[in-house]
């Protein structure tokens, strides 16, 4: 008996549907059974490998940065987590050197120093560690600016790929914030935020004065470093050369010692523990503060040239590459921002008659920076500022 016709092509119509199915979901990778964070992280490799070959425009750069950027989200991601971390060192270095200042040597200051030099030491050091302490804490605490997330109509420039929002001019995104900042200079660690639009003056006098903190410590401590380490090479060679009464005679050959003696009588060392730590703890105090004086002081130096010529740091790359690409067709470049250097440094600090240089410059103030950060027509305030 043969079987029937219709029999047979419903059998083969369901055996082809099962292969179809299967096939599906093999080339589906049958990713249901997956983690979500283990698909989200697939999917996002293969859009990095599509990428590669997306139109006709990519290039040798595009291709790299795709091919970093796995490690550009690494970096990211441990700075995001050690972000905490740094500013906790910065405290704790910072709370060193005032202890060994305040322990060590404000009693040295005050016994030997005549009382001009001291109330010179005195009110110029606690001005400068408000100036440190004030500065620090508003950059850390103060949100760089971050563009409008709702429809609006101020203008801007382009959109950003990764918040698909609208950037406004002077606008960057901040891979380890994970948001726009407005008029962005970069991402600090130390300070575990972004330097932009509203922080960005308290970043800048922080390093200023930092940097001067440090210069003062090292120029005022180098007589004391200089005779912290010869007293401890000194304690070196005291341990090293013990003096004491050595056994001679028979008595060393044989062995005899009369009672209550050993072979070398030690007396007590010349020197106590305190005054060891002491000499210590000023050459660590030293060490330290040259050291950030040079590091800090030339990042301080490369900022303030930025702010002459009313850049930030991502923007001096922008236009050196802006400026190469227009003399290449015989042209000039000029930065829109640019308002001279003075100029520059009075919008920057927010100067608008003479007394501000003391009250907002050589004084810790927490006065808000000009505009919104979302535009930037100031010309105005260019032209009535020039004569302050």
């Amino acid at each position: 008996m043969r079987p029937c016709p219709t029999f047979l092509l419903v059998l083969l119509r369901w055996v082809r549907l099962r292969m179809c199915a299967r096939r599906w979901r093999y080339s589906n990778g049958n990713n249901s059974r997956l983690p979500l964070c283990v698909r989200q992280r697939w999917a996002y490799l293969k859009l990095m490998v599509n990428s590669l070959y997306y139109n006709s425009l990519t290039n040798s750069d595009v291709i790299m940065d795709s091919l970093m950027e796995p490690i550009f989200w690494m970096v990211d991601l441990l700075t995001r987590w050690f972000g905490s971390v740094f500013v906790c060192l910065v405290v704790i270095l910072t709370s060193s050197i005032l202890l060994i200042a305040y322990v060590g040597l404000l009693p040295l200051i005050l016994n030997t120093y005549s009382p001009p030099w001291i109330v010179w030491h005195i009110g110029y050091g606690h001005w400068n560690l408000f100036m440190i302490v004030f500065h620090y804490y508003k950059a850390t605490k103060t949100a760089p600016g971050y563009p409008p997330t709702v429809k609006n109509d101020i203008p801007f420039v382009s959109v950003c790929k990764k918040c698909i929002i609208p950037k406004p001019a002077r606008t960057h995104h901040c891979g380890i914030c994970n948001t726009c900042i407005l008029k962005m200079d970069h991402h600090c660690p130390w300070l575990n935020n972004c330097v932009g639009h509203f922080n960005q003056r308290y970043f800048f006098c922080f390093c200023l004065s930092m940097t001067l903190g440090c210069v003062y410590c090292s120029i005022s401590g180098r007589n004391l470093f200089l005779d912290a380490y010869s007293a401890i090479e000194r304690f070196k060679h005291m341990d090293l050369d013990k003096s004491g009464v050595p056994v001679t005679g028979m008595g060393q050959l044989i062995g005899i010692l009369p009672p209550g003696q050993s072979t070398y009588q030690t007396p007590p060392p010349p020197y106590t523990f305190r005054d060891k730590m002491f000499h210590k703890s000023i050459i660590y105090m030293w060490v330290l503060t040259s050291t950030v004086a040079v590091a800090l002081g030339g990042l301080t130096i490369w900022h303030a040239v930025l702010i002459s010529r009313g850049e930030t740091s991502i923007e001096r790359h922008i236009n050196n590459k802006e400026a190469e690409r227009m003399a290449k067709h015989g042209k000039v470049y000029k930065n829109p921002f640019n308002y001279g250097r003075l100029n520059n440094w009075k919008v920057f600090f927010g100067v608008e008659k003479r007394s501000h240089w003391l009250t907002r410059v050589l004084l810790p103030s927490g006065h808000a920076p000009y505009g919104n950060g979302l535009t930037w027509d100031i010309y105005p305030i260019r032209k009535d500022m020039i004569p302050v």
